[in-house]
């Protein structure tokens, strides 16, 4: 008897598995006053005339969803282990399937809770007198399949209460807001180190802190974004993304109300320059696609984004 077991992870939002990289970023004050963050060492001269921090980090997105195998060898059973703080729709299915069934049927759909779930399949062979072997694959989107965004759900300009800033990008943006995940994004060109606020409460589904570079090529830093993402009470999620390194200001797990602080903008992935991407979707088909949304100003005056429009932050306890 031969058992083979594959894991094929097909991950949405940017979140391709990729091998471990260990890298040092350097962060120094230059004469200005200003902070950079960089992987190459300051020249010795330069060393000694600025303040250098160094930390090791390890940029690699994180395999947040895995099957795992428990149960007897040959009557095997399967759970999911999902580390995002929230839900996940997972997909397994047979790549490789000789003298081999699976109870209940395979290809299946589970929606998975944070944490490791019950046993949800188990595999045993067909013809008990002959050898027996198989492959599984998986693939997973956030959010329940069944979540509805609220359209009546009030979204505040994602910043703090004394700025302004413009859309430079709004729904259907020629540069990047094309695909289904993007369609009804919004882009606010903001300066680096810009505050960033939750446009609206939730909890902190995820969030990717340790990348600190950007640029327009597309391969190279489209999985290279600091982000978080934020789950609504609705099933919605709210994406902020581009972020600078290594200033979240909240974790995995925490409950975010309006307005809060959560981290300062960047320039990381796939950007053309400081800004903040900021979308909100939902899980359809196994896929995560933006919804329309629209900003209320602070009268209460709802209005769908449009590029060129600037807008102001306000003060949601007032």
């Amino acid at each position: 008897m031969r058992i083979l077991l594959n894991s094929l992870v097909l991950l949405c939002l940017c979140l391709l598995s990729l091998p471990g990289e260990a890298k040092k970023l350097y962060k120094y004050q230059d004469e200005t006053g200003g902070w950079h963050y960089t992987d190459k060492l300051p020249t010795a001269e330069k060393s000694k005339e600025i303040k250098l921090e160094v930390r090791q980090l390890k940029v690699a997105t994180k395999q947040r969803v895995s099957l795992k195998q428990v149960g007897e060898k040959r009557q095997p059973e399967f759970v999911i282990r999902n580390d995002y703080f929230g839900p996940v729709e997972v997909e397994v299915a047979f790549s490789e399937q000789d003298n081999v069934q699976a109870k209940p049927a395979l290809p299946r759909k589970f929606v998975v809770q944070p944490g490791v779930s019950k046993p949800l399949f188990g595999l045993g062979a067909i013809d008990e007198f002959q050898g027996w072997r198989y492959a599984l694959s998986y693939r997973y989107s956030l959010g329940e399949p069944t979540a509805r965004h609220n359209t009546q759900a009030i979204y505040i300009p994602p910043f703090a209460s004394y700025k302004k800033f413009q859309i430079s990008q709004a729904f259907n943006g020629p540069f990047s807001h094309t695909d289904e995940q993007n369609k009804y994004a919004v882009d606010l060109a903001m300066p680096e180190g810009s505050e960033v606020h939750a446009a609206r409460a939730g909890v902190v589904m995820s969030l990717e802190n340790d990348y600190f570079k950007g640029g327009i090529d597309k391969q190279a830093y489209k999985e290279r974004a600091n982000s978080i993402t934020i789950l609504h009470d609705d099933g919605s999620m709210a994406v902020y993304a581009h972020l600078q390194v290594d200033r979240a200001q909240v974790y995995a797990g925490m409950r975010i109300g309006v307005g809060q602080l959560i981290a300062y903008s960047g320039n990381t992935g796939f950007s053309s320059g400081p800004h903040l991407h900021f979308a909100v979707q939902v899980n359809q088909g196994m896929s995560l696609v933006s919804v329309p949304f629209k900003f209320s100003d602070n009268q209460g005056k709802l209005s769908q984004p449009k590029a060129g429009q600037w807008l102001s932050g306000f003060d949601v306890s007032q």
